[in-house]
């Protein structure tokens, strides 16, 4: 064995600040105003949507080991998502695991990547720890949280090897319109890059006309991630997926998954089956409280203009307002924590400044607490 002064880190991370603040609040607070799933299914809900096959599967399955690039049966519910990416171009992953999967096997040293921001930590965080130099595609907030295609265009260098996006995008709610994202498309097939396409959000446009096409669907050289916690409000699941129509990466990406979990969950495996065979029951109940309680928040951000600057926005279940203050927003956010019991997530958990906070509308107690909050700001309008 080597001796502890020959040992070497091989991998050191830089703390997920989200997650961590997460870790400290999310059990003990009162009232959660930041989350970004929807509302969670309760396991006698799901099953009950079982179809005769699945019940089957559920009642006689047996805890042993699965198949590690997924279940038969999830793989191919997973592709009817999908227009042309087939059964085979799935593998099946935790999804943050399919991050970690997918940055390591396509990356090495020295490599240049473009990646929107402020976003989910690990999308950047794992490339720089790759020892890859990230540029940061920042939206434009006075052109409602526009991601400029310009400046992919104008930020692509000859060691450029990666583009990395996530829409609909956390925390803004952002989503390119049809226009600009076929030529970010055109832009990254030009330079032929490969693109991670973070699609957690996707099927969450409140238009569904609105709606992207996935990027696995787009090009063979694009990594689309999807799962279940989202738009179907299963995250207890850890349910989700890397979908890839190049033979080579997606091998070399279920290679690396033997190192990590080998393979999936045997109970979520079933789970996620029934979720996906009933999607078009459960997706629009999830839209639909969504709808009503952006509905909501929109009449909420109208009434205390004084207090907060938004951006409306245009799919998913989280928005990025700014506090109208020169207050520090980790100072507010642990306020309103403190004094009414309500978990926020500030920007700087997001290393994006102090000015902005997420909000999250996909709970079902979303009413109530938009209202403790209200009473909350009206009590201190000078926040």
């Amino acid at each position: 064995m080597l001796s502890a002064k020959k040992r070497t880190v091989l991998l050191e991370i830089k703390p997920f600040e989200l997650e961590r603040y997460f870790a400290r609040h999310e059990f003990s607070a009162r009232y959660l105003m930041s989350s970004s799933d929807c509302e969670p299914l309760a396991l006698s809900a799901l099953l009950a949507l079982a179809d005769t096959e699945c019940r089957s599967l559920w009642q006689n399955l047996k805890l042993g080991y699965t198949y590690s690039d997924g279940h038969p049966l999830l793989r191919n519910e997973i592709a009817k998502l999908y227009q042309i990416t087939a059964p085979a171009d799935i593998l099946t992953v935790v999804p943050e695991e399919g991050i970690f999967i997918a940055l390591n096997c396509l990356l090495k040293k020295g490599d240049h990547v473009i990646c929107t921001f402020p976003g989910y930590q690990s999308l950047y965080q794992l490339a720089e720890t790759l020892g890859c130099e990230v540029s940061y595609w920042i939206p434009e907030e006075e052109n409602g949280w526009r991601f400029n295609p310009d400046f992919l265009a104008q930020n692509i260098r000859p060691d450029t090897s990666l583009v990395i996006t996530n829409f609909p995008h956390n925390p803004t709610g952002a989503m390119p319109d049809r226009e600009d994202y076929a030529r970010i498309l055109e832009i990254i097939h030009k330079h032929n890059l490969w693109h991670f396409s973070d699609e957690m959000y996707r099927l969450m446009e409140y238009a569904p006309d609105t709606r992207l096409p996935a990027a696995c669907d787009q090009s063979s050289r694009a990594v689309s991630l999807g799962g279940l916690s989202k738009s179907f409000g299963l995250p207890g699941l850890r349910s989700g997926w890397l979908a890839c129509r190049d033979e080579d990466m997606l091998s070399k990406m279920a290679g690396f998954k033997d190192y990590t979990t080998i393979c999936g969950s045997a109970t979520d495996e079933i789970l996620s089956v029934i979720a996906l065979r009933n999607k078009q029951t459960i997706i629009p109940s999830q839209l639909n409280r969504l709808n009503q309680n952006l509905t909501l928040l929109e009449d909420f951000m109208g009434r205390h203009k004084a207090d907060f600057s938004w951006v409306k926005p245009k799919a998913g279940s989280v928005c990025f307002p700014r506090l109208n203050t020169d207050n520090p927003c980790m100072d507010f956010c642990r306020q309103v924590l403190a004094k009414a019991g309500i978990m926020l997530l500030p920007s700087e958990v997001y290393g994006y400044g102090q000015t902005h906070f997420c909000i999250g509308f996909g709970r079902a107690d979303f009413p109530e607490v938009l209202q403790v909050f209200e009473d909350y700001i009206t009590a201190n309008s000078t926040l």
